[in-house]
């Protein structure tokens, strides 16, 4: 009997520590207020912010992701998001930053 309760505890740690997690790296979200459209350049966007999450291309233009997702098994969940689009001459051309975190 003792071994079951145990295996069962353990079973449940287990289901409770799959249930949370994280995804992508944190970024300072305060610096966001400091990018302008057609003025910021990418270098100072890698200086703020680091190394992005993830990189890729929309109509040929580099997109910077910089993502931090985090996920409870209690049910509360956040994310911040911040995705940059540079034009040719790597200066932002546009970007967005959506966020369910109290900042």
């Amino acid at each position: 009997m003792k071994k079951n309760r145990l295996t069962f505890f353990g079973f449940s740690v287990l289901l409770f520590l799959a249930g949370c997690g994280t995804m992508g790296k944190d970024f300072n979200s305060s610096q966001v207020n400091n990018i302008q459209n057609h003025v910021t350049s990418q270098s100072e966007i890698l200086e703020n912010f680091g190394t992005p999450f993830k990189e890729g291309t929309k109509n040929e233009l580099a997109m910077w992701t910089y993502q931090f997702d985090q996920y409870s098994a209690l049910g509360s969940t956040s994310s911040k998001d911040l995705i940059i689009l540079f034009d040719k001459k790597n200066i932002v051309n546009s970007y967005r930053f959506t966020s369910t975190r109290p900042e």
